[in-house]
């Protein structure tokens, strides 16, 4: 029964524990002096060491060096035994010497330890008037059950407490990832909204403007070149600001998506992991332009699906698979690990008892549901678990028309001829790089 080392939550600080401690040291000093009254000086000066060097322990209590309790412990049995043969009724000080015994020593030199220092009470006692008696012997053998039932019921309590406290360290972290997840999620929530507005509003308003520049323009009679010029001017800044947009949208875009797909977002998501567990990517389908919060949705779920798998499976493999269809988009995260009950509740103590905790993906499971899709989770002990999950979609969103060219007459290049003037995007939600008209 070593003491362990205090932390910044150190069990042993609880309230209860704490005056069981006080206690203990005063018991300590109150069975020395009644031991010492009525003896020579001899005796009180024994005794007098005895107490300086039990306080002395508290410095001993904080050196990490396992030897110097054990050096300290030596000291102060040595005093306590001369002072014993000197004054037997200072022999009850055994009782809480016993549990210094229990406390600095592990129970297989403990105990034994405690049965001599039961001798030694017993022998002080029968050199006392009356010789030995029965009282004498059991007196002393009951304080010393006493005393071992006392500490293995405060090892039992000291337990409990840091078990308690490694529960609430966990609520608390585990708290604070939650939170720090919807931060997240609501940050990127927001972003995805600015994006759709500047796109749905200013750029197709923007490009409106050109359009319609162009087509006035071209409707000018001739001769007519100073309102033409200003028509020009009007299309050209349009045009400036249309690209001035785009690049807000661009920017807005999420830090892992930007320039990239969810395709090769998800290939470096998996090609980081490794290379316990072995984690592969699978695509299937042709890749089209999702929802912005729906791709976002996607690579967060794959990521905490993976952190899982790596913290708390034990699998050796791992496997990614995106599917594009036509009326929705799904993604199955599946490993080979150890598995757990998906009925069983999520608890926060579960990840230090084999369990594998369930928080992060109750918040996926959250924003799966906004974007109207499914999340589903399907595992057994020791069967591995798979993660699925299905979006689905008003149908494919095709890419926008290529620009066309600039004409003669100079007319800006990154308009969409094709797309009549004022009439919105076909597809407002689509990924704002790949669908900025």
């Amino acid at each position: 029964m070593t003491s362990a080392p205090p932390t910044q939550h150190d069990p042993s600080r609880t309230p209860a524990l704490r005056a069981m401690r006080v206690a203990l040291h005063a018991m300590f000093y109150v069975l020395l002096v009644l031991g010492c009254v009525g003896s020579g000086a001899t005796t009180w000066v024994l005794g007098a060491g005895l107490g300086a060097a039990y306080a002395a322990g508290g410095y001993f209590a904080r050196s990490q060096a396992r030897r110097d309790g054990l050096v300290w412990l030596a000291g102060i049995t040595v005093l306590w035994v001369a002072l014993a043969a000197t004054s037997p009724g200072a022999g009850y000080v055994a009782f809480p010497l016993y549990f210094l015994y229990l406390h600095l020593l592990p129970p297989r030199w403990s105990l034994p330890s405690v049965a001599l220092l039961t001798g030694v009470v017993i022998a002080a006692q029968s050199t006392t008037a009356g010789g030995l008696t029965a009282a004498k012997v059991i007196g002393p053998c009951a304080g010393a059950a006493v005393a071992v039932l006392t500490a293995y019921c405060y090892v039992g309590l000291y337990r409990e407490s840091r078990r308690r406290q490694a529960l609430i360290d966990d609520l608390v972290r585990t708290r604070d990832e939650l939170a720090e997840t919807q931060r997240e999620a609501g940050r990127l929530a927001e972003r995805a909204r600015l994006a759709r507005e500047i796109h749905d509003t200013l750029a197709q308003g923007l490009s409106s403007i050109v359009l319609l520049a162009r087509s006035a323009e071209s409707a000018l009679p001739p001769g007519a070149e100073a309102a033409a010029g200003r028509v020009r001017e009007i299309g050209a800044t349009a045009s400036e600001n249309l690209a001035e947009a785009r690049r807000f949208v661009a920017g807005l875009t999420p830090p892992s998506l930007q320039d990239s797909t969810l395709t090769e977002a998800l290939r470096r998501v998996t090609a980081g992991c490794g290379p316990v567990p072995e984690v592969s990517f699978h695509l299937d389908g042709e890749p089209y332009p999702l929802p912005v919060e729906a791709e976002v949705a996607l690579l967060r779920l794959t990521q905490e699906a993976l952190a899982n798998v790596q913290r708390h499976a034990r699998a050796e493999r791992a496997a990614v698979t995106l599917a594009y269809l036509d009326d929705q988009v799904t993604l199955d995260v599946f490993d080979d690990g150890i598995g757990f009950t998906p009925e069983a509740p999520a608890r926060a103590s579960d990840a230090g008892a084999g369990g594998r905790p369930r928080f992060g993906l109750h918040g996926m499971r959250e924003r799966i549901a906004e974007l109207g899709g499914t999340l589903t989770i399907e595992s057994a002990p020791g069967e591995g678990t798979a993660v699925a999950v299905a979006i689905p979609l008003g149908g494919p969103v095709r890419p926008q028309p290529v620009p066309a060219p600039p004409d003669s007459a100079g007319h800006p290049a990154d308009v969409q001829a094709e797309q009549p003037a004022g009439r919105p995007a076909e597809h407002p939600t689509a990924h704002p790089v790949e669908h900025a008209s």
